[in-house]
Parts: C-alpha cells; sequence; structure tokens
C-alpha cells in the first residue's frame, strides 16, 4: 500500500509540474501566435511599407495610457493622422518622468477593431525595446506604421474606416546595467 502510495504522490507531483510549467509558457506562446496571426487585435511588424498606396484613406487614432502604479506621463503627440492605405506614417509618443528614480518601462499595444490587427504593421516601435527614464527625463518617440492595402481584400477589413492603435506602458524591474548605474545614499556615519 506504500508504495502505491508513493507512486500515485510522484506522478500527482509530475502533473503538478508540468501544468506549472504550461501556465508560465503560454503567455509568451499566447504572445508570439497573436503577433504572427495579428488575433486579438495584434500588429505584425514589416520591413518597409508596400510600394503603391491606394487611393483610400484611413483615419489612425493613437491612444496612450499608463499601468496603475506606473508614474510616467505619458501620450501621442497627435491622436488622430489621415493617411492612404498602403502609406507608411510617422508619430510620435511623449513620455515623461516625474519622480526622482529611475523607472524603466514596457508598452504593450493593442489594435481595435480586431479586423484590422493583422493588417496594421509597424516598420519600426518604441514598444520592441525596454524604455529607461531618469528622473524628471523627457523622450519622444516615434513608431512608423502602415496598413497593408491587403485589408480591402478582406470581407470585415474592407468596413474599417478608423483604426485605433492604442499603448500602454507597464513598469518593469530596471534592466540589469540601468540598475548598477542606480547610486544608493549612503547611510549617515554617527
Amino acid at each position: 500500500m506504500n508504495r502505491n502510495s508513493n507512486r500515485t504522490a510522484g506522478w500527482l507531483a509530475l502533473v503538478a509540474v508540468v501544468m506549472v510549467s504550461l501556465s508560465f509558457a503560454a503567455v509568451p506562446f499566447y504572445r508570439w501566435f497573436c503577433q504572427q496571426t495579428g488575433f486579438g487585435g495584434t500588429t505584425l511588424v514589416a520591413e518597409a511599407a508596400p510600394d503603391a498606396p491606394l487611393d483610400r484613406m484611413i483615419t489612425v487614432r493613437f491612444d496612450a495610457n499608463v499601468e496603475a502604479g506606473m508614474p510616467w506621463h505619458f501620450k501621442p503627440e497627435v491622436t488622430t493622422m489621415q493617411l492612404r492605405i498602403g502609406e507608411t506614417g510617422l508619430a510620435f509618443f511623449d513620455a515623461y518622468n516625474p519622480t526622482d528614480r529611475v523607472v524603466a518601462g514596457q508598452a504593450s499595444y493593442n489594435v481595435t477593431p480586431d479586423a484590422a490587427g493583422g493588417y496594421f504593421s509597424k516598420i519600426e516601435c518604441f514598444c520592441f525595446t525596454e524604455q529607461v527614464l531618469q528622473p524628471g527625463q523627457s523622450i519622444k518617440m516615434p513608431v512608423t506604421f502602415f496598413v497593408d492595402p491587403a485589408i480591402v481584400d478582406n470581407r470585415e477589413g474592407n468596413l474599417v474606416n478608423e483604426i485605433t492603435l492604442s499603448y500602454t506602458f507597464h513598469e518593469i524591474p530596471l534592466p540589469q546595467t540601468q540598475a548598477a548605474l542606480v547610486v544608493t545614499p549612503a547611510a549617515p556615519v554617527n
């Protein structure tokens, strides 16, 4: 009986380890899946815009948010932009760290409506890398993008006249190279 109990406990422990491992793997796998397919409004990454934009215009709205507890001020320089489908757009977002400490952040993004996600392609984006702001520092961050002309060939995509690109900045731990540069005040000597 004791041998069977040990075997059962071993199997249960193995199942628990596998389940925990899968739960940690689910987030990066889902992010990868969304980036590859444009599922859930996730945008695609491109090397360059198409050679010939269409005559049809589309409006792109820009939205900026910070996660609760993230001390930065973050906003788009313009809230809307009109461009031709297939034309390269360039927008800037401003971030400011009003604190007295170094703060690192990573932007997550989403595109709505969902039908546009697979056709909204970024060539360059601040969201591809971590951002580190020193106390009182302001930065201007670019995003270069285009709407793929193939959107007009999609039944749902063809109905899209307005796309919203939304960013949310999340505070993250300082990268090791930055964390090493942060000087902590010396303890007072008695």
